[in-house]
């Protein structure tokens, strides 16, 4: 079994080859920025999302400590995988609402959600 450093690293990993397919030159900060790692911020080249990967089963100081040591600027998501529960994504509830924005402007809602009862075009 590896130890929990081990663990943290296959995950950023792991977590980063499934990124590749949105994010084609994405790269763990471990490997390409100090800095960037230093910021709470395990992905770079990730666009505006500032992602943070945790393989723990328990979060000391919680997701929203975490959100908030993530930089100021850009949407921060944080991925919790945990054994045999799955893995979960958060972010506030504002950068939500901003990613719900951005995709205002384009055909996503009437691509997903035409006919769907109960949905009104925010246009």
């Amino acid at each position: 079994m590896p130890n929990s450093r081990a663990k943290g690293n296959n995950y950023e990993v792991k977590l980063c080859n499934e990124l590749k397919e949105f994010f084609p030159d994405v790269v763990t900060s471990r490997s390409e920025s100090k800095r960037t790692d230093d910021k709470g911020v395990d992905f770079c080249y990730t666009g505006i999302f500032n992602i943070q990967a945790k393989a723990v089963e328990k979060l000391r100081g919680g997701h929203h400590e975490i959100l908030k040591r993530m930089p100021k600027e850009g949407i921060n998501i944080v991925f919790h995988k945990r054994n045999l529960k799955g893995t979960t994504v958060t972010m506030t509830k504002q950068e939500f609402y901003n990613i719900l924005e951005l995709l205002k402007d384009d055909s996503f809602y009437d691509t997903y959600f035409k006919g769907v009862k109960g949905y009104h075009s925010v246009r």
